[in-house]
């Protein structure tokens, strides 16, 4: 069984990392191409998920790396144009008792206005 050159896999992964960014950035897309390899299937939420993204480029300034310091600048600007929308992760039970205790606190100022403001009435 022969294995495919370690570039050939190189080429295919980030050629998925460049297909799910760009499907990220258009937003036209109703697929975000993630299982069409590991790195984005684990990238998945740090890509277009609920979390906050880091993302490094490495550059070199010798003339014979031009072409990739440049094509790693596009990706970079690509993957800067991601805009993910994070939430907050809450149990649906959690989420309603926060609603009813700030509910409450309302009630409770709102009765403390109508008591001061009757009280200074009389």
């Amino acid at each position: 069984m022969n294995k495919p050159p370690v570039n050939d896999i190189f080429v295919c992964v980030f050629q998925a990392l460049g297909n799910v960014i760009k499907a990220l950035v258009d937003g036209a897309h109703s697929h975000i191409p993630y299982r069409d390899s590991k790195l984005t299937r684990l990238l998945q939420d740090s890509l277009g998920g609920n979390t906050k993204t880091v993302m490094v480029a490495a550059l070199s300034p010798a003339d014979y790396n031009y072409e990739e310091t440049l094509s790693t600048l596009r990706y970079a600007d690509r993957a800067k144009s991601i805009k993910n929308k994070p939430r907050i992760n809450e149990d649906p039970k959690d989420a309603l008792l926060r609603e009813y205790q700030d509910e409450i606190k309302q009630l409770k100022e709102m009765l403390a206005n109508m008591q001061s403001s009757g009280a200074s009435t009389q």
